[in-house]
């Protein structure tokens, strides 16, 4: 019995930390976009739309997508994604 909860509560904080990645990164990506934008149209697009699916995936819960999703826009602005 304790091994599951040991488990479950590790998938808890895990979506935790998750969770409260998505912010840190979409806040990066908003620095970016506003302070130094790609001067490639198509880049510009791509990190726009991966900014906003990024922010949809958070809403719904689903934080890890959401963290994969910000992490290529934030690889497209040549930024190191943040760790878990």
């Amino acid at each position: 019995m304790s091994r599951l909860f040991m488990l479950f509560a590790a998938l808890m904080l895990s979506s935790a930390a998750f969770a409260m990645h998505c912010p840190q990164d979409m806040a990066k990506i908003d620095a970016i976009l506003e302070n130094n934008p790609p001067t490639d149209q198509a880049v510009l697009d791509q990190v726009v739309a991966l900014r906003a699916q990024g922010e949809e995936l958070h809403d719904a819960g689903r934080h890890e997508g959401s963290v994969t999703v910000l992490a290529e826009a934030l690889e497209l602005l040549d930024e190191e994604p943040h760790s878990h």
